[in-house]
């Protein structure tokens, strides 16, 4: 049975328009690859889709810039020269501004004022006092943020001693306070200050100190001190 004839027309259907871009598109491609290769031809495909995706095919004998090359020299044309010459303009104009911006940078620098006049001088003046203006203001504006740093800085410096003073007026009321509750054998440790002689004190539970008195020194009687002091190695 034949195939009907398809109308050419814009497939409205966003997917299927891409279904048949893709097929036909490989169908091309394979084609151009075909007639290169049984005429040796040199041919060159560029295919941009709807969705702007860049397709293209060149023949293996030749590159994309020979193959432009060739087509201005046949048809006559150069592609390139208008393009070049806009780009010539525009970098005659950047060259400018780049030179006037030097001049402008000599100038607040104290350097070639020669050529400027009285009016000229003054804007120069009046622009730099602007400029030293924003300057001065962002200068300003580091110093507060750096001030206001440092005020929260001593700040926790001030609670930090408010709380050691407090501790002390506490050590100086309660004569045991600052011992170390570890709920284990031994139940306090006091360290003798820096100065002092080198000797740490442990309060030994009354039911261990006995313990080990009748261990080590059997002699001992039940009713000797629960302060037991080592001698700290040198």
């Amino acid at each position: 049975m034949a195939r009907g004839k398809i109308q050419i027309k814009k497939i409205e259907n966003q997917t299927n328009r891409q279904v048949t871009y893709s097929k036909r598109r490989n169908g091309l491609f394979k084609k151009a690859h075909e007639l290169t290769v049984l005429c040796d031809a040199k041919i060159s495909i560029v295919m941009i889709s709807s969705t702007q995706k860049l397709h293209e095919y060149i023949s293996p004998t030749i590159t994309t810039k020979a193959m432009f090359d060739q087509y201005q020299k046949a048809v006559g044309v150069d592609l390139w020269n208008s393009h070049y010459e806009k780009m010539q303009d525009n970098l005659k104009k950047l060259k400018e501004v780049n030179r006037n911006l030097r001049r402008e940078i000599r100038q607040r620098m104290g350097e070639c004022l020669n050529d400027l006049g009285y009016e000229q001088m003054v804007d120069l003046i009046e622009d730099m006092d602007r400029s030293m203006k924003l300057i001065r203001d962002r200068k300003y504006k580091v110093i507060g943020n750096q001030i206001d740093t440092t005020k929260k800085k001593f700040r926790n410096v001030e609670e930090i001693h408010r709380s050691l003073v407090l501790e002390f007026d506490a050590r100086q009321e309660d004569p045991h306070y600052g011992l170390v509750e570890n709920e284990g054998d031994y139940n306090s440790v006091l360290g003798f200050p820096h100065g002092g002689p080198r000797i740490i004190a442990l309060r030994v539970p009354p039911n261990h100190h006995h313990q080990h008195q009748h261990q080590h020194h059997p002699s001992l009687h039940s009713g000797a001190s629960d302060l037991t002091t080592f001698a700290l190695l040198e």
